[in-house]
């Protein structure tokens, strides 16, 4: 099932088209006559990745089923500003009725598809891959992690049943990061890795010795990062490292470089700014 047609994505629709037409759009029905038609593009206002077009076409159906909806971009596709991104035609009254939903999922989604193809940009210099976190949007997680993929993203854990992520706060609640280790890895399927998140080398190496297959440097330095790669390539080769805490873009290039597998960034969809798409009337 496409993500578009989950039963969670078309309440989140439907929520929002409540939101902004539960009341009807007084505006359009005081000044246009119903017989008024419109021909009117979605347009890039701004370079962008594109995400969300199904979303956006399935926000004007369930608004307005007589309006046509014409895909002219599809989504991961770069855009350049001026760009037409679909054309709708039908009454008047019902494309402004769905405008602003549907612009509002596909600036949000593009946004972080744009925002995540910048960081990817970045780290092409090394071999780290890019990849998002648990910080979404309340709601809107499936959209948000689906354009991060758009964007040459890749996604983390998806929900907290996903995946054995040590947290510090396990760690304090345990007491230690051997014994936090030890424990997930009796209690985890065969199938399911174990990764710790660890603060200090010494906590780093104890990850190692217990045998975690991912460990997280959480808020490391340069200079730590380095030499927790030097130490796992002498150790333990198969263990993948991911670095997190803070990134920014500036610091992606010289990450990538330093030979770490994976940089988690809650910014793609914590951070990500709206981009600027408009809806304007050609006919």
């Amino acid at each position: 099932m496409n993500i578009w047609q989950t039963p969670h994505t078309l309440a989140l629709i439907d929520l929002a088209i409540e939101e902004d037409l539960g009341r009807g759009d007084v505006t359009s029905q005081a000044t246009i006559a119903p017989d008024v038609l419109a021909v009117a593009d979605l347009v890039c206002r701004q370079d962008l990745i594109v995400c969300g077009m199904a979303i956006a076409q399935t926000a004007f159906a369930r608004v307005a089923p007589d309006v046509t909806f014409e895909p002219l971009a599809t989504d991961a596709e770069q855009a350049r500003r001026a760009r037409r991104l679909a054309r709708v035609s039908g009454p008047a009254r019902s494309v402004l009725a769905a405008e602003r939903t549907a612009l509002n999922f596909l600036q949000r989604m593009s946004a972080v598809a744009t925002l995540t193809s910048r960081f990817v940009a970045a780290a092409k210099g090394g071999s780290a891959k890019i990849v998002d976190t648990r910080k979404t949007t309340p709601g809107y997680r499936a959209l948000e992690k689906y354009a991060v993929v758009c964007g040459g993203g890749r996604n983390h854990r998806f929900d907290l049943g996903s995946g054995i992520l040590i947290k510090d706060n396990h760690v304090a609640a345990v007491g230690s990061v051997a014994k936090a280790v030890t424990f997930a890895r009796a209690a985890a399927p065969h199938l399911l890795k174990v990764e710790v998140e660890v603060d200090t080398l010494e906590q780093f190496e104890e990850a190692l010795a217990a045998g975690a297959d991912v460990v997280l440097l959480d808020n490391f330095l340069s200079p730590q990062i380095s030499e927790a790669v030097a130490i796992r390539n002498m150790r333990s080769p198969h263990v993948l490292l991911e670095v997190s805490g803070g990134i920014t873009l500036e610091r992606i290039p010289e990450l990538a470089l330093l030979g770490v597998d994976l940089i988690s960034v809650g910014a793609l969809t914590h951070s990500a700014m709206s981009v600027d798409i408009g809806l304007d009337f050609v006919e």
